[in-house]
């Protein structure tokens, strides 16, 4: 790929989009595709006819894929009894994984079945940029490393990082970026993923603008901001799935002692990117929705200069405030204790009339960007890869040899430590 003639000035029509899920999206194949080119029908009204359209999704939206084929766990209602019940279904599969690559029981869980769900999401995600013509931040997926050997892809052992690819409006790809800070739920005690590389953070010249990506924490992280600052980033995107009530105290507070509101912590990021004039521009999707057990919340939003965006506005819970060239409405408005509540009523299991009623909403900004002047960086391996992938030139690993009847007959030894460590998840 090559970077746009400097010339002339980039005019961009930036789209957030936050879209409402649930588990039943990502149980087959066709509920995915259905869901991913739901949001894409959401952000239809707002493109630009003839003109540069970038789409933005939200975190984690891959993840899920876990699920597919696996519809009938879904009355057990939560994700530690799903993971354990796909885990032990899917044994002959997960058992080699976790012996051979030395992780744990849900990253095996997940490495199992990640060749088909990243050909899955990629392909999808491919076919919506070609059919809407725009520049498409696909969200974030966890995607393990490959190296490309003739026409297959090879697996690097161990490895699922949550990857944002991007891609142009031919569908081929722009690049890749790992996240960098994992939160709690990420890590070892949930999820299970692996962190980025600081220093493998790359910024990528496009028509649409030079575009860096931080995914949700990685936008709090002053590392990250001034890496992809560095590097001349004029557009940060930020995928985001907030797993809490919106109106909630901080998850991760730098202060444990006094505890903010969880909107007035998220000004920390994409906001106050823009605010301090580090990066132009942001653009923050969040997803909404109850997922299992799983409660996901927010507030998307676009932002800027103050002198582009003067009109005072900001999230629930904070004082109004330039910097918003656009943002989504919550669902409520009132004082302090009734948002509070208002959230809770909508968390996952809350048993309330409003359980799960959540805002869906598309956002877009236009902006104006200086001509591109760096080049664009050279893929790496795990690029390439995906490069192929996504031209038909190479296809994902397909399944290696289970184990078969030995797999079956260690179930009961492993039917216990996995109830315990799933036990141990925050």
């Amino acid at each position: 790929m090559t970077a746009p003639t400097p010339q002339a000035p980039r005019h961009v029509r930036a789209v957030a989009v936050q879209p409402h899920w649930s588990a039943r999206d990502f149980t087959t194949p066709e509920a995915f595709r259905r869901w991913m080119r739901a949001q894409l029908d959401m952000a239809r009204p707002h493109l630009k006819p003839g003109g540069v359209n970038l789409v933005v999704l939200t975190e984690l939206n891959g993840l899920p894929l876990v699920l597919r084929g696996g519809g009938w766990a879904l009355r057990l209602r939560t994700f530690e009894r799903v993971a354990l019940a796909l885990f032990l279904a899917r044994l002959p599969r997960a058992l080699p994984v976790l012996l051979r690559e030395r992780v744990s029981p849900i990253r095996a869980l997940q490495l199992a079945g990640i060749d088909a769900n990243t050909e899955l999401y990629l392909r999808t995600c491919r076919d919506l940029a070609r059919e809407y013509g725009v520049y498409l931040c696909c969200g974030s997926a966890p995607m393990p490393r490959y190296t490309r050997h003739g026409n297959t892809l090879r697996r690097a052992p161990g490895v699922l990082t949550n990857q944002t690819v991007l891609l142009d409006p031919h569908g081929d790809l722009i690049g890749v970026t790992d996240k960098v800070h994992l939160t709690p739920d990420e890590e070892g005690g949930g999820v299970d993923l692996t962190p980025g590389d600081l220093d493998d953070l790359r910024v990528f010249p496009t028509p649409a603008g030079d575009l860096g990506v931080a995914i949700s924490l990685d936008a709090f992280r002053a590392d990250v901001i001034g890496s992809l600052a560095a590097q001349g980033c004029t557009v940060l995107l930020q995928p985001d799935a907030n797993g809490s009530p919106w109106t909630a105290k901080e998850g991760l507070p730098p202060d444990p002692a006094h505890l903010r509101d969880q909107p007035v912590a998220w000004l920390e990021s994409s906001w106050q990117v823009t605010a301090q004039r580090q990066i132009p521009y942001a653009v923050n999707p969040m997803v909404v929705g109850n997922l299992l057990d799983l409660t996901f919340d927010g507030q998307s939003g676009i932002t800027g200069p103050a002198e582009e965006a003067p009109d005072l506005r900001s999230y629930v819970l904070t004082d109004p405030r330039p910097g918003f060239l656009a943002l989504t409405p919550w669902v409520t408005d009132g004082p302090p204790d009734e948002l509070r509540q208002a959230g809770l009523d909508r968390a996952a299991h809350s048993g309330h009339p409003l359980e799960n009623r959540y805002r869906e909403d598309t956002l877009h900004a236009d902006l104006t960007l200086p001509p591109a002047t760096r080049p664009a960086p050279p893929r790496t391996p795990h690029e390439d890869a995906l490069h192929a992938l996504l031209r038909g030139e190479a296809r994902a690993p397909r399944p290696s040899p289970h184990l078969g009847r030995w797999a079956l007959t260690a179930l009961p030894l492993l039917a216990l430590p996995l109830l315990t460590w799933l036990r141990r998840r925050p």
